[in-house]
């Protein structure tokens, strides 16, 4: 233990810079970790993996969704405060991740609820422009990747994604999910960012 009334200004120094990494690294773990730690997250079965890409199972989920007409880069920050006001003034948790999906015209950007609550269960949104849905369970081919929330970085991704599904003979089903794990804060190189394809069971 410290005896602060002991302690020289260098050795104070040297204190407050520990001090300084232990909460550093204390919030990095909670913040810019690959799961974020108390945020729920939908279950998976894994089956398969290769590198960054993998194949996973999702049972059935329930999301709260709003349509923006915006593009990629700003349809998030668009829809968030209309799903965040539903999930606050409802006391519902957080999740991860947040998700978007192209409607053609815009951006179908996502909450998932948590798995305690039931379509039944949740409370009606107060908002016109936010829909309960509950999504079926699918195949999903996703590729992990880091760094900015550019549409570049996400375009890149999905090609790599798609020229693997295409080279082992994978059919795909679907539209393109984004899928973003991070706060807005955290720094681009830790982040968590996913692109799911659904595809056809084999």
């Amino acid at each position: 233990m410290y005896n602060l009334g002991l302690m020289s200004k260098a050795g104070m120094t040297i204190m407050a810079r520990q001090v300084a990494w232990i909460i550093i690294l204390t919030l990095g773990s909670a913040i810019f970790g690959g799961r974020l730690m108390a945020i729920e997250e939908p279950d998976f079965r894994l089956i398969r993996e290769d590198g960054d890409i993998q194949v996973r199972d999702y049972d059935a989920v329930i999301v709260a969704e709003t349509v923006v007409e915006a593009d990629f880069e700003n349809a998030g920050n668009e829809a968030f405060r209309s799903l965040f006001d539903y999930i606050s003034e409802n006391d519902i948790a957080m999740t991860a991740p947040v998700t978007q999906e192209s409607t053609g015209e815009g951006w179908a950007v996502r909450f998932v609820m948590p798995e305690a609550y039931s379509l039944e269960s949740l409370p009606e949104p107060q908002a016109s422009n936010v829909q309960m849905k509950a999504l079926p369970p699918r195949r999903m081919a996703v590729i992990v990747y880091s760094g900015s929330w550019s549409g570049e970085n996400y375009r890149s991704h999905l090609a790599e994604l798609m020229n693997w599904l295409n080279a082992e003979g994978f059919e795909v089903t679907g539209d393109a999910i984004w899928a973003r794990y991070n706060g807005p804060f955290s720094l681009w190189f830790l982040r968590r960012n996913e692109i799911h394809l659904p595809i056809r069971l084999n």
